[in-house]
């Protein structure tokens, strides 16, 4: 069931013939805008960068915990249990967030097929498909994608058998593999727009 907050689905099609035809196609124009918005617009991806950081934030007591147990000693293996429970109180929340905010992205694309289902109007239909915002998410995505890849073998590469330790390693491929994940969710999701406003929207003609 749609969230309070999202637009509600159309109307049942043995009711089409009862409903005002204009108003309704209006409605369309206007939920298909506002969904298109929350499903690619730039407030989901500095909300998906906002999790990714806190995902971050986690790993990197994570990463201060292994480098205490390094140290072999009483206080700071006692160091290293306070940096892992940090760790799990940021990391366990950001999963149900990025949990939560996946559920909501399904009811968004289901809205969305369903009113983009329901009628055609090609001026509505061409702002949903919103290649601009598509092709924004592809090139920040790449961008944060290529510095986790960077990030990750760089720090595989260079690293030295007595300077840098395994913990260290551990941590910042951690935080590499983060930003590779971060951008590989965004080339999904504008990928998967794409290829359902071609299919679903592409040339269509409005209803007599």
């Amino acid at each position: 069931m749609p969230r309070r907050d999202l637009p509600p689905p159309p109307p049942p099609a043995h009711l089409r013939d009862w409903t005002d035809e204009a108003a309704v196609r209006a409605d369309r124009a206007r939920f298909l805008r506002e969904l298109g918005q929350r499903s690619l617009g730039l407030g989901r991806l500095l909300l998906l960068w906002a999790v990714s950081a806190v995902f971050a934030l986690g790993w990197s007591f994570v990463g201060m915990a292994l480098m205490a147990f390094e140290e072999d000693d009483p206080v700071s293996f006692l160091l290293g249990l306070v940096f892992v429970v940090l760790g799990a109180g940021v990391l366990v929340p950001a999963g149900f967030w990025l949990a939560s905010g996946a559920r909501r992205d399904r009811q968004v694309r289901r809205l969305l097929c369903a009113w983009a289902e329901w009628d055609r109007d090609p001026a509505a239909d061409s702002r949903v498909r919103a290649p601009g915002r598509s092709l924004a998410w592809l090139l920040a995505s790449l961008a944060v994608g290529a510095l986790g890849l960077w990030v990750t073998f760089g720090v595989a590469v260079s690293a030295r058998p007595g300077e840098d330790t395994y913990a260290e390693v551990a941590y910042y491929m951690g935080l590499g593999l983060i930003l590779w994940i971060t951008g590989l969710l965004g080339l999904g999701k504008a990928g998967a727009h794409y290829r359902w406003a071609v299919r679903a929207l592409r040339g269509r003609r409005p209803t007599a």
